[in-house]
């Protein structure tokens, strides 16, 4: 737990580079190491970053801005603005009400937030604090009966859709935490990913042998209501086994870097996946979306929406609910400007002309 000073003025934080320093000066070195390391040599975090930057907007003039809107549909869900917080582990690490604030400052800006399956808070009382719409994020063993019970409580507490994990069977090294020293709070319940990484085999390992297949993605999507988010694809091979065995739509993720060093950023792999899927399943993505422009190049490139990890937590990590909530204010602003000033009054004109100057 890393307690916070008694205040903190929001309004002298403009962009969410200035969020993310006033975290590193609030959060303990070994709990910095875990939100913003990654693994290996951490070579896929920074590309994630780089990517975005090098893909260029082409502004458009005397565009009609009539109609404007920002919001996007998902699978018949409503978001006021094309962003979604992504699933991540153990909010109480950066801020006392922990996911409840989380979820809050999501709900008070229109945007969806998917709740992780290693949440702090029960999913209950997320849900309590979000409102109805809520997804939640599982990792999915080859004995069902865990999930099992996860689909029922997530269908009871008014959840809207499911997100399956799938790119993170085993652990990789994440050295920056190890020689950080993380490890989760005594009683948590979780060993750290790190500590798991650090076994002396993989091969025969236990983890590897609850490792799920596309058998029981299938057997995910015929045991609930809810629809089914496969996140984790890179491959657009992959993106298409997945709606064959039932998946109602696909996450571009390279787990912002934390699981395998030295993949492709994902706005490398989004075209490709968005060709393979052709319009049959919504596309989403996330890793290194740090600014408006980001969401604009996102959905020129394709996607629906995209996921926001990391600057939540620094926002969270700062203010709470309101520092998330102000975080995802900044990032909507920005992406209003940049789509007025692209002449594409809604999130679908982008995807429809896409404004960029190359895919």
């Amino acid at each position: 737990m890393n307690p916070l000073p008694p205040q903190h003025d929001l309004s002298r934080l403009f962009d969410l580079a200035d969020y993310e320093r006033m975290a590193r000066s609030i959060l303990s070195e070994p709990v910095w190491a875990y939100l913003n390391g990654g693994a290996g040599d951490e070579l896929t975090v920074a590309e994630n970053l780089r990517a975005w930057d090098r893909l260029r907007l082409m502004p458009r003039v005397l565009a009609d801005l009539g109609g404007t809107d920002a919001s996007v549909s998902l699978l018949g869900q409503r978001f006021g603005m094309p962003v979604l917080v992504a699933p991540t582990a153990r909010h109480a690490l950066f801020h006392p009400d922990a996911e409840s604030a989380t979820a809050l400052g999501a709900a008070a800006m229109g945007a969806g937030m998917v709740a992780a399956s290693l949440s702090t808070e029960p999913l209950e009382r997320i849900a309590d604090h979000y409102g109805e719409g809520l997804w939640l994020q599982m990792d999915l063993e080859r004995d069902h009966t865990a999930a099992a019970d996860s689909c029922a409580r997530a269908e009871a507490a008014g959840c809207a859709a499911l997100v399956l994990t799938a790119d993170a069977p085993v652990h990789c090294f994440r050295y920056r935490e190890r020689r950080a020293g993380f490890r989760f709070p005594d009683g948590d319940g979780v060993s750290s990913p790190a500590a798991q990484a650090a076994e002396d085999r993989i091969f025969g390992s236990a983890m590897l042998g609850r490792a799920p297949g596309w058998s029981d993605l299938e057997w995910l999507c015929g045991a609930t209501r809810l629809p089914v988010w496969l996140k984790g694809v890179m491959h657009p091979a992959d993106a298409g086994l997945a709606l064959r065995h039932g998946a109602s739509g696909i996450i571009v993720s390279n787990h912002g870097g934390r699981v395998l060093d030295g993949v492709p950023a994902t706005l490398e792999a989004l075209p490709d996946v968005v060709r393979e899927v052709a319009g049959r399943a919504p596309v989403l993505v996330d890793g290194g979306i740090r600014r408006g422009t980001d969401v604009v190049k996102a959905l020129a490139l394709g996607a629906s929406a995209v996921l926001l990890g990391r600057p939540i937590l620094h926002g969270l990590a700062v203010g709470g609910a309101a520092g998330v909530a102000h975080c995802l204010k900044i990032l909507r602003t920005e992406l209003e400007a940049a789509m007025a000033l692209t002449g594409c009054p809604t999130a679908d004109s982008i995807r429809q002309t896409p404004p960029v100057s190359a895919i």
